[in-house]
């Protein structure tokens, strides 16, 4: 069993240092691995990811993230990378990292993703240059974290964890006004997660929606922003599959050791 904690969208300001530290000291207690889904930072400038940084440092489970569109806003994202990094965060982009934990190779595929929609109701690549690059910038984003799944497969990884920014489904969204869907994320992200083979998706971006989703692939979906769920982190199960199970996925379930703040 491999205890997962995760939490998107701290949105944490110059004003934020102190505020999650306690809560992420209890995170040996219960969990493994600690996952932030982007958005870290609320403007995405220098200043507010050394107040990540500061929240995370030294803690003594391994961390990764990925970046949200908030930390892409001041256009300094490869200097928030190298902040997040020099405090010991691995922070991926369309690629992948793998943990040993206790002998279980635990790996993990990530990217920022970005919009288009879903099934029936996305944008495509047709018509003007900016449009197609709308859609091809999604397409790479997708593609990228298919690769890192599948390469983390051919690894050897014993359990595979999709880490995105925004949403692979439309499920997690309920709550956001219908409109807004094409902007929260994209089908394309949920198609890299089932065919690189995840067995758990996080992601964070729909402050207005639910925790609970899944592909049509039967990955199971979880959306940690922290206004969804309510707490500094939440913390998720996962079973480790015998290798004649491998592709059916590991169940998971919500850590009632969770602590709020």
């Amino acid at each position: 069993m491999i205890r997962i904690a995760a939490v998107g969208d701290i949105h944490l300001g110059e004003d934020g240092r102190g505020r999650l530290r306690p809560a992420f000291d209890t995170l040996p207690d219960c969990a493994d691995v600690f996952l932030l889904a982007g958005d870290l930072t609320r403007h995405g400038t220098v200043a507010e990811a050394e107040v990540v940084a500061a929240e995370v440092a030294g803690l003594p489970v391994p961390v990764v993230g990925v970046l949200g569109n908030h930390d892409y806003h001041s256009d300094q994202e490869a200097e928030i990378k190298a902040v997040l990094g020099d405090a010991g965060v691995t922070v991926l982009e369309g690629d992948s990292t793998v943990l040993d934990i206790d002998g279980t190779r635990v790996g993990v595929a990530g990217t920022k993703g970005f919009c288009g929609g879903y099934a029936g109701r996305s944008a495509g690549e047709f018509g003007e240059p900016l449009m197609k690059e709308f859609v091809r910038y999604t397409r790479r984003c997708a593609t990228g974290l298919r690769r890192s799944l599948e390469d983390l497969a051919a690894d050897g990884s014993d359990v595979r964890i999709a880490l995105t920014h925004f949403s692979p489904v439309p499920d997690t969204l309920a709550g956001e006004p219908p409109e807004i869907y094409p902007f929260l994320g994209s089908y394309l992200l949920a198609e890299a997660v089932d065919e690189g083979g995840a067995d758990l998706a996080v992601h964070g971006h729909a402050h207005l929606g639910v925790e609970h989703g899944m592909t049509d692939g039967g990955v199971r979906v979880r959306n940690v922003a922290q206004p969804v769920i309510g707490r500094a982190f939440a913390v998720y199960d996962l079973q480790v599959p015998e290798p004649t199970r491998r592709g059916g996925g590991p169940m998971d379930r919500e850590k009632p050791g969770s602590r709020r703040t």
